[in-house]
């Protein structure tokens, strides 16, 4: 009698226990942080979309995306400690290895940086080379002392007095037929059609032969050493977000996006897709058969000694400290390419 009532209380416990354990999640998720380098966009739809699907929960992670934009201070965000991960590019990377900063890229999304030259339709510019004809280029301050200067070294006839100061509005660019401005593939363009009527001539300075990476997973190389299973499972993550967001039901990253960013219209989000897709900014060189992310010594080191060419970084900088391939170039998700 007494074992039996020992029995029965036994099990009274056991079952209360299960009941406890059943009601707790498996296990607490990892809180991590992105910061973008921009407002919400389609440029930064595989993230929006691992966190709207679920992806990212599925690796054990909850994922909190931080806006860029023009107040948003990022980059510095990464550099404190205050953020996990940043939407980085090598020339910051490899500028962090020349001041000593320990921040590191663990994957490019983006193998092309989508920085373009925009021309009139009818001003005779039918190749990239043709853009030296013209008198006026409008362009920023950093892309002058950065893609102009290789454009300099590598193209004749790109001289100093085209150079204009961009004010980021078309409206100099549109009254002048004879002037290129600057742009990022996936937007200006489709403004520019909008407010002018007319399809504008587009030139991707990558297909020239300009080769940064861009929008990378970048981390502290503190976070990489200390912690690289989680480093792996935000990579994987993202770039399962990437494929699902080109290749399947990206509705409810579009939706986040256009939460995030109220001035973001459906129409502009199709054209930034269509055009990643047709100008291979994700898929192209190393990650068409590697998978998306993939990151490689000798593509970063082309862009690399290209800086070097125009002095933006000397010759003895380790730039192999700027990046970590071992988490990207697996073909990781590329079977959910449909």
């Amino acid at each position: 009698m007494f074992n039996a009532l020992k029995s029965k209380a036994f099990l009274t416990v056991m079952g209360l226990m299960a009941t406890i354990a059943a009601a707790e999640p498996a296990s607490a998720l990892d809180k991590v942080t992105y910061g973008t380098n921009w407002l919400a966009q389609a440029e930064h739809g595989g993230f929006y979309q691992a966190v709207a699907d679920g992806t990212y929960k599925k690796y054990g992670l909850d994922v909190t995306i931080v806006q860029g934009g023009p107040n948003a201070a990022n980059s510095a965000l990464l550099i404190s400690g205050k953020i996990d991960f940043y939407m980085g590019g090598p020339q910051q990377e490899i500028d962090a290895v020349k001041q000593g900063i320990p921040i590191v890229d663990v994957a490019a999304i983006f193998q092309k940086d989508p920085q373009v030259l925009i021309a009139h339709p009818d001003a005779g510019v039918e190749k990239f080379e043709d853009l030296a004809k013209l008198p006026t280029l409008f362009m920023s301050k950093d892309g002058y002392v950065t893609y102009f200067e290789w454009m300099k070294a590598n193209f004749p006839g790109f001289k100093d007095e085209q150079f204009k100061p961009y004010n980021f509005s078309a409206a100099p660019f549109l009254s002048d037929k004879q002037s290129a401005q600057q742009g990022y593939l996936t937007s200006e363009p489709y403004e520019i059609e909008k407010q002018a009527g007319w399809k504008p001539k587009v030139f991707l300075i990558a297909d020239a032969g300009y080769s940064p990476y861009s929008t990378m997973i970048t981390a502290q190389t503190a976070m990489v050493q200390k912690n690289p299973d989680l480093v792996q499972r935000f990579v994987n993550a993202s770039i399962e977000g990437w494929y699902n967001y080109l290749y399947g039901d990206n509705k409810v990253a579009n939706d986040l996006i256009k939460k995030d960013n109220p001035d973001m219209t459906d129409g502009q989000i199709a054209y930034s897709i269509a055009k990643m897709k047709e100008y291979g900014i994700v898929e192209s060189g190393d990650a068409a058969d590697k998978g998306i992310g993939c990151i490689t010594d000798a593509h970063y080191k082309k862009f690399f000694d290209e800086m070097v060419q125009i002095k933006i970084f000397d010759a003895d900088t380790d730039y192999k400290k700027a990046f970590d391939p071992q988490f990207v170039c697996k073909g990781f998700g590329m079977a959910l390419k449909k």
